[in-house]
């Protein structure tokens, strides 16, 4: 089989059916619905990382266009520690 093969692999029935069967034969009846939650609960929690990491993605470019974020090295000390504090209160939001 070439790498290429790979990606047009397709499952039928018959496959969808065999893999459940080997899933319902290793964890059995009362693992199988928990597994299920908690792949759906990882899923849930993985889209919404997606969510916020594209938010504060849209946030920063905003930021950027609005005019220059000011340099680190160009800050004195009081505005490092509020940008700090203003960041540390936003990830708490």
């Amino acid at each position: 089989m070439a790498l290429g093969d790979v990606n047009k692999m397709n499952f039928g029935t018959t496959e969808i059916l065999l893999i459940v069967a080997v899933l319902f034969l290793l964890f059995g009846a009362t693992r199988l619905p928990q597994l299920a939650k908690s792949l759906g609960q990882s899923r849930k929690a993985f889209k919404e990382g997606m969510r916020e990491a594209e938010e504060e993605e849209r946030a920063e470019q905003q930021k950027l266009s609005n005019g220059r974020a000011p340099q680190i090295s160009e800050m004195n000390d009081e505005d490092l520690a509020e940008e700090m504090r203003r960041r540390a209160e936003a990830k708490r939001a």
